[in-house]
This record gives structure tokens, C-alpha cells and sequence, in this order.
């Protein structure tokens, strides 16, 4: 470039600082706006989605069906190798090593009633159809909005909730619940791993101690909560993917916003719920 056509070129001068505090001031306020415009938006999505699952017509229930086969396709193998690695690992291995220097080790099948069916089962499983379904699900309806698919069918007469968001937010409400009791066999599986073949104690002693403390609060809470994980997640990954713009740069940006907020509800409502079983049913909170 000449000198002539640098000195022909504008110059741009950098922001001042006045210019500055005006703009993180508006990205300030637009933040808590833009986080109460999406939390209503997912609550609006969410009370259309069970409206059109107990209204006719029910063209959802062939693609709930799919949608149930693909859940457990994609999910199943995760959720049981994650949770008996940890199952073995964290509450196994380290619960064992401390109640070996009590020398109670044979109380290690009362404690996994706590660490898997109350928290650990529940947590990974949730994180696990998140991260593996949600974000498929994110995925596919943000690409069907970048290709006007979902316009497409509203243009038809079509309701896209109807057709598209209620199967999926009625099959990973359905099959997160159903997964957790393979979550809750495979990681008391890792923690008998833990304390029967590494630890030495017997099978016996190990669910002796699990089946005194196993009650059908700690179940039906357990089933419930990730039932409502999968509620959760579904609504906050179909209303990122339906509301995607920017295309397929959007899609990938929705996805990764869909997944941390899934991530932060979903631990979030687990401290409510526990703080509320744990409340309402005080004895689920002694070993014995």
C-alpha cells in the first residue's frame, strides 16, 4: 500500500471511556433480561409440550417411540460403564479404605445406599443424558431450524411443539427414569467390586447391610428425581435448538449453552429434592 492511500485511509479511533462504561453498563442489563426472557420461554415451552401430551391429537407417539429406542441406543453403555467406574473408585475404594481402619468394612453395603441410589447413581445418570442425549437433541432440532424445517411446518398447519418437542420431552422424561435403575444396579455393582474382591468381605455381609437400609422412599425418590432431570433437560436443549440463530455457528454455540444450563438445573434441583426427601422422610437419613 502507497503513502498516498494510507493517508486516504480513515482512521478509526478506539472507544473512549465513557463509550466503554455505556457498553458494559447495556451487556449488564441485557444479561439478567436475557436470562428471565429464556427462563420464561422454557417455562411457556415446557406447559405447551405437557398440554399437547394430554390433548388430542396424539401424533407424538411414533416418534416417542424412536426417540425412546435412540435414548437407549446412545445412553445405555455411558451410564452403566460411568457409573461402575465410579462406583468402584470414589465411593468404593476410599468409603472401604476408611471403614477398614473402623474395622467395619462389612458397612460398606449400607453406605452404598446413600452414595448410589440417593446421589451418585442419579447425579451421573443425569449428567450422562445430558450430555450424550440432550445435546443430540439440541443438535438435530437446531439444524432443522437452520434448514427452515421447523418454519416449514408451521407454514404446513402443523404445531412443531406437538410434533417435534413432546416426543422428545416425554421420552427423556421416560427414559431418564427407566436408566437410573440401571445406574443404581451398575454402581452398587463397582462398590461390591470395591469391597468384595478387593477389600475381602463377603457378598453376603455387603447386601445384608444394603437391604437393611434400602427402603422404598430411597427408590421411588431416586426414580422420580431423574424422571424430572430428564423433564429439565429436554425443555432447556428443545427450546436452544429451536431458537437457534447465526447457523451452523449457532448450533454449536446453542448446544453448549444448552448443556451447561442442563448441567446447573440439574444440580440444582438434586439439592432441592434431597433437602426435601431428607425432610419429609427423616429416617432415609440413618444407617443402620
Amino acid at each position: 500500500m502507497s503513502a498516498t492511500q494510507l493517508e486516504r485511509t480513515p482512521r478509526v479511533s478506539p472507544p473512549s471511556a465513557p463509550q466503554r462504561l455505556r457498553s458494559g453498563a447495556g451487556r449488564v442489563v441485557q444479561g439478567p433480561a436475557g436470562i428471565l426472557e429464556q427462563t420464561a420461554g422454557m417455562m411457556i415451552l415446557a406447559g405447551k409440550a405437557m398440554t399437547a401430551a394430554v390433548t388430542p391429537p396424539f401424533s407424538w407417539r411414533g416418534e416417542f417411540i424412536e426417540e425412546c429406542f435412540l435414548l437407549i441406543r446412545r445412553c445405555a453403555f455411558p451410564v452403566a460403564l460411568t457409573t461402575i467406574g465410579f462406583g468402584f473408585g470414589a465411593p468404593g475404594l476410599q468409603a472401604s479404605n476408611l471403614l477398614a481402619v473402623f474395622g467395619s468394612i462389612d458397612r460398606e453395603g449400607a453406605f452404598f445406599v446413600m452414595a448410589s441410589v440417593r446421589e451418585f447413581a442419579p447425579w451421573i445418570n443425569g449428567m450422562v443424558m445430558a450430555g450424550v442425549g440432550g445435546t443430540a437433541i439440541c443438535a438435530d432440532l437446531g439444524a432443522r431450524k437452520v434448514r427452515e424445517e421447523i418454519d416449514a411446518l408451521s407454514v404446513l398447519g402443523l404445531d412443531p411443539v406437538r410434533s417435534i418437542v413432546t416426543p422428545r420431552f416425554l421420552a427423556l422424561g421416560l427414559v431418564t427414569g427407566l436408566m437410573n435403575l440401571l445406574a443404581i444396579s451398575f454402581g452398587v455393582f463397582g462398590g461390591w467390586l470395591a469391597a468384595v474382591p478387593a477389600w475381602g468381605e463377603t457378598s453376603a455381609g455387603f447386601y445384608a447391610t444394603f437391604s437393611s437400609n434400602f427402603t422404598l422412599p430411597d427408590l421411588l425418590g431416586s426414580v422420580i428425581k431423574t424422571s424430572m432431570f430428564g423433564f429439565l433437560i429436554a425443555i432447556v436443549c428443545c427450546y436452544k435448538g429451536m431458537n437457534v440463530k447465526g447457523g451452523a455457528e449457532g448450533v454449536g454455540r446453542a448446544v453448549n449453552q444448552a448443556v451447561v444450563i442442563s448441567f446447573a438445573g440439574v444440580w440444582i434441583f438434586n439439592y432441592m429434592f434431597t433437602t426435601i426427601m431428607l425432610a419429609a422422610y427423616p429416617e432415609t437419613g440413618n444407617l443402620h
